[in-house]
């Protein structure tokens, strides 16, 4: 009786599973890769073409033993899918700049299908983990009706080079992970990666860096860009010119040249590199409506020139509401202020 009783009750879990609708099905199956989606196809007839519809597709070379294995997968799919279901969220791991023809494949097909968010992952192949950069077998991004786009590269002295210019007029939110930022080489100057994106609003760049060493300027100048966060980089210098900008995040991001920001209302500054190179953040302009600032530094105690650069820059927050220190800024801004004090009146005293 008990067999009978385990029996039912499985029954009916496996009645409520096939008894969600669709859209909850496809919501579930987009966290995990199209190969296992697939497999439940086997379930019952319920479930045989459940996947064909899905609007996410989850992608990733890593779980096949060849490139062309992985590349007739894809072919599979993309011919098997409903061509009349739109392609909202593709997500893309893959290996080797072998990966070119069925990479191009999909974006392609993603594209074409009114793809609204992206997420491409480009790992190194069995070769690539002595390369400290390859290119990123898509020479070319234009799509009309992209939104969200984030591509990384394999994590540090591993990145990926994307193209010097794309056209993604609907792009809303840009995030960069240890990726190869094109400059001009006439100008030295990195310009061009938002001009043709022309709605974007939020924007991340973490272990980036400009090919050719660090000598060359990053020009960041969007006149709608509103979120802004920068983490772990190295340039002689960074320009920001961003004049609807309320949220500016820097992580270990040296030479930072606020250049305008006038509706600025909330900064993140943090520097824990405990080094000095006269890099800390520099304000070119007023900030008026500036509201919460967090600043959390680390440099030796006895870097004078750090601290006054420090003072001077607590000088330029004067309007500001809300500020957060972290206890050894305090210190020091407390112990050279202190300094000053006695070397004034010692000379008062004289």
């Amino acid at each position: 009786m008990d067999s009978r009783h385990g029996k039912v009750r499985l029954k009916v879990e496996v009645d409520r599973l096939s008894n969600l609708p669709n859209d909850l099905i496809h919501k579930i199956l987009s966290f995990i890769d199209v190969k296992y989606a697939i497999r439940t196809s086997a379930l019952s007839s319920r479930w045989r073409y459940i996947w064909t519809s899905m609007p996410c597709l989850n992608f990733s070379s890593e779980g096949f033993h060849s490139l062309p294995e992985f590349s007739k997968f894809v072919t599979r799919v993309l011919s098997t899918r409903n061509n009349k279901t739109e392609v909202h969220y593709v997500k893309l791991a893959f290996c080797g700049k072998d990966s070119e023809a069925f990479v191009k494949r999909i974006l392609k097909y993603a594209f074409s299908h009114n793809v609204q968010q992206l997420d491409v992952t480009c790992l190194p192949g069995k070769k690539g983990y002595h390369e400290d950069l390859f290119e990123s077998p898509v020479s070319v991004f234009n799509s009309q009706s992209l939104k969200s786009l984030t591509m990384s590269g394999y994590g540090y002295r591993h990145y990926v080079k994307i193209p010097p210019t794309w056209y993604l007029p609907a792009l809303t939110t840009l995030n960069l992970f240890c990726v190869a930022l094109h400059a001009d080489d006439t100008t030295d100057k990195c310009a061009g990666l938002l001009s043709n994106c022309a709605n974007l609003k939020n924007l991340t760049l973490n272990n980036c860096r400009i090919p050719g060493g660090i000598s060359k300027d990053l020009h960041l100048c969007h006149i709608g860009l509103s979120n802004l966060t920068l983490e772990y980089g190295g340039y002689n210098a960074v320009y920001v010119d961003t004049p609807q900008l309320k949220k500016f995040t820097v992580i270990n991001f040296p030479a930072i040249h606020l250049v305008s920001a006038p509706n600025l209302a909330s900064l993140h500054y943090k520097d824990d590199s405990n080094n000095y190179y006269g890099n800390l953040l520099k304000v070119s302009a007023g900030l008026l409506h500036l509201e919460n600032v967090d600043l959390c530094i680390q440099f030796p105690h006895e870097c004078k020139d750090y601290a006054q650069d420090i003072v001077c820059l607590l000088q330029q927050l004067h309007s500001v509401k809300f500020l957060t220190l972290n206890l050894e800024l305090l210190k020091v801004c407390t112990y050279w202020f202190l300094v000053f004090i006695i070397c004034v009146k010692q000379i008062f005293s004289i």
